[in-house]
This record gives C-alpha cells, structure tokens and sequence, in this order.
C-alpha cells in the first residue's frame, strides 16, 4: 500500500473504503476497496476531503484491514452466531439463537492487548436474542503486518473467544411456603410471577406444592419434585431470618450442596442457590426471598438464564456480584439492558 495524491491516483486501485457523509440523507461509502480511480472520480475524492488516498502496492508481509478483520472473526466467531461482511475493516457477529453469551475473558483480553488490533463484545453472560449483535472487531491502521495477527492467533488459543449457550428445555417445580398459604388464608401471588418469568425463556411450573412452615414438610416437597425428575426446583417465602423462616435449613435436609445462602445483590441479598446430584446431574434448586414477587429485577433475573443454559454458578462468581450488584431502581426498568449484574 502505498499514499499518492489524488490527482496522480487514475488508474489505481484503491485499498479502503471512502464514506460520504450528507447530514440527514445518507452516510455510506462512495469509493470501495478494488475500485479502480477514473479521471471524473477526482473531483468528487476532492470534494470529499480527499487529497491523498491509498492504493495497492504489493506486499507479501502486509494484510489489509478487511482480510485482518476475517482472521478476528475466525477466532471470535462460534455456533449460533452469524457474521456481516466486511465493511470499512469491521466485521460484526449477530446471534442466531436465544441463549447465554460467554467470552473466553482470558485469552479475549490477551488479543486485546495487542497494539493495532480490538474486539469489542457486549457483557459476559448476558441473554441474548437471535437477531440481537453480539461483537464487533477490526484492526485499527488500513494494513496490518502478517506476523502481528500471527501473534493475536497464539493469543487467542485453540478455542473460539465467544460462544452462546442455546436455553435447554427444563421441567420446572416450585415449592410455596408459607402457613398462611398453606391453610388458604391468603392467595399465592409468587407462583404466577415465576410462571411469568420461565415463560420468558419457553418453560412453566410444571409440577407445584404448598407447604406449611415445618422443615421436614418442605424438605418431603422438594424430594417428592425430585423424584418427579424436576430438571429446577424453585422455592418461595421462608428465605428471612425470622424464627420461623426455615426454607433454607429444608433445602439443606435434602442432602443439596449449598453454593450460597445471602448473596452481595439488592434486591435478592436471602436468596439461596443449591445443587442436588441426581442421576449424574445436578438439579439447581433455588431459595427465593419475597423480592422476587414484587421487584422487576432481582438476583433472580441475574441467576436464571445461566441456569437455564446449562452453566453452573460458583460461589465465587456470585460473589464477585456486588460490584454491580446494586438495582437503581429505574421508574421504568430495562433490565437487562444496564448496569444491574454486570
């Protein structure tokens, strides 16, 4: 590649795109890679802003923006994803399926501490929806040398930087706690939420019980869903520290390993996640404190798609929560798309 000035540039082959930008009709490029420069393209290159412009010249150590974008997306791009020609050196994926977004941070931050180069990806873990962009990448000079996005290759590693985790379909049990609903004094208002909330991802309470406020009646609740080969359990009310708020110590007497009870998140600071190992898998069950029943967006919401998806939360990962941890409480709420668990 090689810089002339436009008026001796007839006959040449230009190396990048040129946009044209009228305010309120159009932005889009004028002049594409490969076109060859006529005479009447002169003034309007001038007319442009353009006095000296880019043209091919030979060089087998060089790689041009758009065939440097190509090896990010190699690297970035994964199943259930679909990627944009190159435009201008960029490149972007979109996905094409409802699920879980995962960066390999490790390596993704290894390509991008290396000059001239950048990917830039929406938040780990965030649910996504086909159609919805995921990343975009390019390098940053025209012309790139060969041996630099060698290096951005060693970075990245035999696996692709990014992956969605495609929503499986779960059986899904809640368990109500509560004396006052056992005994029909008041009416369950959290299941429906729930109902609403799994339907979100295509599932529903399949299997629901009510029970009173004794351990061992919860714990036989949760069992009798397990048995039923519930791929989730969810359980409401008794998450508190009252005396006689005893889910936690029912969801323990089942023999689940406790990942967490309290977590660094508000709202949703009682909530509980467990696993019970079942068949060789482990069934996520869930203590959900009342704020999930009234609160647009709780620890709840952060916790569920990941589940949903088939990835396991660790202890350390919830924790690292706070930061972030904290709803604003919107007047209207756009989780997911802000800072709320991120």
């Amino acid at each position: 590649m090689r810089e002339v000035r436009v008026q001796d540039a007839v006959g040449t082959v230009l190396c990048h795109d040129i946009t044209e930008i009228v305010r309120g009709e159009r932005k889009g490029a004028r002049f594409r890679k490969g076109d060859i420069i006529r005479p009447e393209d002169v003034p309007v290159l001038l007319r442009l802003g353009k006095e000296h412009i880019y043209v091919w010249e030979d060089d087998e150590d060089m790689l041009h923006e758009n065939d440097a974008a190509e090896v990010l997306r190699e690297l970035c791009q994964n199943k259930h994803m679909s990627a944009s020609a190159p435009k201008e050196g960029k490149i972007e994926l979109t996905a094409t399926a409802d699920g879980v977004f995962e960066i390999n941070e490790d390596a993704f931050d290894a390509v991008n501490e290396i000059d001239d180069v950048m990917i830039a990806a929406i938040a780990q873990h965030f649910p996504v929806k086909a159609g919805m962009k995921l990343a975009g990448m390019r390098v940053i000079p025209l012309v790139i040398e060969k041996k630099i996005m060698e290096e951005v290759r060693a970075a990245a590693g035999d696996q692709p930087l990014l992956r969605i985790l495609p929503y499986k379909k779960m059986k899904v049990g809640v368990v109500t706690t509560g004396s006052e609903v056992f005994h029909g004094r008041i009416k369950d208002t959290f299941t429906p939420v729930l109902d609403a909330k799994l339907r979100a991802f295509g599932l529903q309470v399949d299997e629901h019980r009510l029970s009173d406020d004794g351990t061992e009646h919860t714990r036989a609740a949760i069992a009798e869903l397990l048995d039923l080969g519930m791929d989730m359990v969810l359980c409401t009310g008794g998450m508190s520290v009252d005396p006689d708020d005893r889910t936690p110590a029912a969801i323990k007497a089942t023999g689940a390993r406790i990942v967490t009870y309290g977590a660094p998140v508000l709202p949703g600071a009682m909530f509980l996640l467990a696993y019970y190992e079942q068949g060789g898998r482990q069934v996520p069950i869930m203590g959900l404190p009342g704020c999930v029943m009234y609160s647009p967006a709780t620890i709840f919401d952060i916790i569920l798609p990941r589940v949903i998806a088939g990835s396991e939360w660790t202890r350390r990962e919830i924790r690292r929560l706070g930061i972030g941890g904290l709803c604003m409480e919107c007047r209207v709420c756009h989780y997911p798309v802000c800072p709320f668990g991120k």
